[in-house]
């Protein structure tokens, strides 16, 4: 597992000539393999329509060709020009990737911000202090002893992936030892919601992962595409601003996404999601509609192996106890007629989909001995007390809590189980 952390450096005096150095052989070297294109007119299939595509010189005769040329006259160490071959092919890989996509013009990219990136061979961890060689015989010390984050012991040199340093700033990705993480449960359904992914199995209980956060990145980046939409079709500018926005909260959402998908993945190895489909959820409302667009139910779904999808259909109107089913739903408690259970409405939709994955109908007794001593025997109480052993509708509601949340904290950028407010 790879994180970056940055950290602020006060070395930018003595590294200012290296990055202007570096980025000029950066754009020299993105300038000679922009040379080296030539376009390839490519038959869409399906259609008879061409695309001109690009395609550049990467063959290993071409990069001595390179690393041989700006070599000469160079003041710094050697293998700052193997760095910024490295990337100068990188910046054109990515380039290309997103003109196939539509996302670039035919236009040569250029390196615009100062910075470096430091080959394994040019730094060396020593204690609080990271070696970085400048030119043969010349190093610079970067003091990493008020760090907000913890190396573990094992971390050496080789530990260390490849920093990028500005003028300001040194983001340092650091290998970490990947987390053994065994799944709690073998199997667990999930009732998709606005605000929250509920879970249950009888080996975890009910599992709730709050998603409040995925939702305020697509609200807060709704607003500010609103403001300039109405401008978009008279601007070209606003149009490339409204595009900008469009794909900053497609970048946001995916982080969370990643996240929830990262939490769902660890809990079971197989789990069941409702088979939701949007087109036939929206309604007159506007605001209901741009709920339902703004969930992102089945790229969740997707990022899960080992996943099962199951019919959506009545489980949240139907008691998981004895199969009773209400008319009239309301409100965040579902309370049965017939056997007389009162139990949160997204639990009540879990356990409904975890016996549909099952295959197992509705009885009293499976549900008696099975899900109740889940839920009370490993939830936190709240204090409520009950009036007689078997009311079933006051215990469920008034003394139990979900056993597992998992709220997400974007500033530590994990999510943290803990119990509800």
């Amino acid at each position: 597992m790879l994180k970056t952390y940055p950290l602020r450096h006060d070395k930018g005096e003595e590294i200012e000539e290296l990055l202007r150095a570096y980025n000029r052989v950066l754009n020299a070297i993105i300038g000679e393999i922009w040379e080296s294109i030539w376009w390839r007119r490519v038959l869409i299939r399906g259609k008879k329509q061409y695309r001109i595509l690009p395609t550049y010189r990467k063959d290993r005769m071409f990069k001595r060709h390179l690393r041989d040329k700006y070599l000469e006259g160079w003041a710094y160490s050697a293998h700052w020009v193997d760095s910024a071959l490295k990337t100068a092919f990188s910046i054109m890989k990515s380039w290309r990737r997103n003109y196939v996509k539509g996302l670039r013009k035919r236009r040569r990219p250029v390196a615009r911000r100062l910075f470096i990136r430091v080959k394994q061979t040019l730094c060396k961890l020593e204690g609080d202090r990271l070696r970085v060689s400048i030119s043969p015989g010349g190093f610079v010390y970067f003091d990493l002893s008020r760090r907000y984050f913890k190396l573990p012991k094992e971390v050496s040199s080789h530990g260390i992936g490849e920093p990028v340093i500005t003028l300001d700033r040194i983001y340092l990705p650091i290998h970490l030892p990947d987390e053994e993480s065994k799944p709690l449960a073998g199997r667990v359904a999930w009732d998709s919601n606005m605000l929250s992914f509920d879970g249950y199995s009888p080996e975890t209980g009910w599992v709730k992962i709050d998603t409040r956060e995925l939702l305020k990145a697509h609200i807060s980046s709704f607003e500010k595409r609103r403001s300039v939409q109405r401008k978009a079709s008279k601007s070209k500018k606003a149009g490339r601003v409204l595009e900008r926005y469009s794909r900053r909260e497609r970048n946001r959402a995916r982080k969370h996404v990643v996240e929830i998908a990262r939490v769902v993945r660890s809990l079971a190895k197989v789990n069941g999601f409702e088979e939701l489909r949007k087109e036939g959820m929206y309604s007159r409302s506007k605001l209901w509609n741009r709920m339902v667009m703004r969930a992102d139910w089945r790229a969740v779904m997707r990022r899960v192996d080992g996943r099962v999808e199951l019919p959506p259909q009545h489980t949240s109107d139907t008691c998981s106890r004895c199969g009773w089913v209400s008319r009239d739903p309301k409100g965040s408690v579902f309370r049965c007629e017939s056997c007389g259970l009162s139990i949160d409405r997204q639990l009540n939709a879990a356990i409904n989909l975890y016996l549909r994955m099952e295959g197992v109908p509705h009885q009293i007794s499976w549900w008696d001995n099975n899900v109740l001593p889940s839920l009370v025997g490993g939830y936190f109480l709240t204090g409520a007390e009950l009036k007689a052993p078997d009311e079933l509708v006051r215990g469920l509601y008034n003394a139990v809590k979900p056993k597992l949340y998992y709220a997400y904290n974007r500033y530590a950028d994990a999510y943290l189980p803990g119990m509800p407010t």
